[in-house]
């Protein structure tokens, strides 16, 4: 079923990435904007064969940037603003993408667009925004670790000037991966207090922790590894091997991102291949391959925190069918775990939200009805 949408383009946005999508995925071709904002009308096919879609209204989408101070730094953070036309009560959704070395407000587009299509008594109203250091916002070299994103998190959501500011009581927060995961401890902490959280393939640790382990000696190994991918030259040498280019990004797509390797397009290749080319793009991949992105340490930590937060406010947990063996025993702890209320299973790997946005949409839709 076709719909249209209009794109505002901004000029703070030197090189915008909002484009119209094919049905089931995400492609990247970005805007050089000079001059005035340029206003686009889209026309694009998306299947809601599940939706009702009649009188669909129009759906706008404003691609923009937000300053976030840090360390006496000013970082400009993107994110993209979906909402509809319509009279009924509204609800504001934060999305969050997974903390990745080719993480981006992407992953969530499909999900956002197929949420606000729907029919019923609620207006959604999504905000995706880009981590500091990934997707489209600035990568400056900073010392990244599970703090310092928790921190841009919450001054997200609580800053007067920021994109969601003005619906901070009422906000649903939806995060994948470690967003998840951060997002669960900054609420537990009191420093997030979202109405209600979706935790969609909710993971804790990074690619080496989750294989090799924390000891003391793979410890002092991670942190050779991450200096010498931030050191001049050299760390883009081995950044340009095991991160930025095209043969290892498909391969690690087909092999546990996605579930279903027929999925992987080379559009989606190719548009998380550019991320990695970025100026400062290895600096994150840095913390997370050697873990100190890592929002807790054991998965008795990761139990605690959900239990914590489930106490106050309602937590969807989305697991996915198709992830990795070890990730997801992670998401299969948190079925009856305390203080989830609602497990849920969809098809996919660690990115179900946009290899089957129509199945995570639907679980969002349904638990965001309930509550």
């Amino acid at each position: 079923m076709g719909f249209s949408h209009t794109i505002h383009v901004p000029t703070s946005t030197l090189s915008s990435p909002i484009v119209s999508h094919k049905p089931t995925r995400s492609t990247l071709s970005p805007f050089s904007v000079a001059g005035k904002a340029l206003r686009i009308k889209v026309s694009t096919s998306v299947d809601y064969s599940n939706v009702s879609v009649a009188d669909k209204p129009s759906t706008h989408i404003k691609g923009n940037n937000w300053q976030w101070k840090f360390q006496d730094i000013s970082i400009n953070i993107y994110y993209e603003e979906h909402e509809k036309e319509g009279s009924q009560p509204r609800k504001n959704i934060l999305m969050v993408p997974t903390v990745s070395d080719v993480s981006t407000v992407e992953e969530w587009r499909l999900v956002a667009k197929d949420l606000l299509q729907r029919d019923g008594s609620v207006n959604y109203r999504a905000t995706i925004v880009d981590w500091p250091g990934l997707g489209y916002s600035d990568r400056p070299k900073l010392d990244y670790n599970a703090d310092v994103m928790e921190k841009f998190l919450v001054d997200l959501v609580s800053s007067p000037d920021s994109p969601v500011s003005s619906s901070a009581s009422d906000l649903v927060i939806v995060g994948g991966g470690h967003a998840a995961t951060i997002t669960v401890k900054a609420a537990k902490k009191g420093l997030l207090k979202p109405s209600s959280i979706a935790a969609v393939a909710p993971t804790w640790a990074g690619p080496l922790p989750i294989v090799f382990g924390r000891d003391s000696n793979m410890e002092t190994r991670y942190g050779l590894l991450r200096g010498t991918l931030r050191a001049p030259a050299v760390g883009w040498m081995m950044y340009n091997v095991l991160v930025s280019n095209e043969s290892s990004i498909q391969s690690q797509y087909k092999s546990h991102v996605y579930a279903d390797p027929a999925n992987v397009t080379p559009e989606i290749i190719q548009s998380r291949y550019a991320l990695t080319k970025r100026k400062g793009a290895r600096y994150v991949p840095a913390a997370f391959l050697t873990g100190l992105l890592d929002p807790v340490e054991s998965r008795d930590e990761f139990l605690e925190i959900f239990a914590a937060v489930g106490e106050k406010i309602p937590v969807l947990v989305v697991s996915a069918s198709g992830s990795p063996k070890r990730s997801k025993a992670e998401m299969e702890a948190l079925k009856g775990a305390k203080g989830v209320t609602k497990f849920v299973e969809v098809p996919g790997a660690l990115l179900p939200h946009e290899e089957y946005p129509a199945a995570v949409a639907d679980e969002l839709h349904t638990f965001l009805q309930d509550i």
